[in-house]
């Protein structure tokens, strides 16, 4: 699995006379996830999307950036986001009965 993914915007972000167009999403580490429920990011929930994108994000989007973003690119940086992880639950390993 790459350990980054390109998101392009339908809605080109604008920081002063800079368009950007163009993100690099890298797979979350552990401490990026920090504070954030992985059944919500999971579902897409914006509060956890704001929370994640700015840490894993280049160039780097700040919390408004993520609250301004076009809402077919917020869904955009999310399924980049949740196609990090796993797409099959670990097998359980049987233990003996106590």
């Amino acid at each position: 699995m790459s350990e980054r993914k390109s998101v392009t915007l339908n809605t080109p972000l604008k920081r002063g006379e800079t368009e950007f167009s163009e993100f690099q999403i890298r797979k979350p580490l552990g401490g990026d996830l920090r504070g954030v429920s992985l059944v919500e990011l999971l579902s897409l929930n914006v509060d956890a999307l704001t929370t994640v994108l700015p840490r894993i994000t280049a160039p780097a989007l700040n919390k408004h950036e993520v609250a301004q973003l076009d809402f077919i690119d917020l869904t955009a940086f999310g399924t980049a986001v949740i196609g990090f992880l796993p797409q099959t639950s670990p097998e359980a390993t049987d233990t003996p009965d106590e």
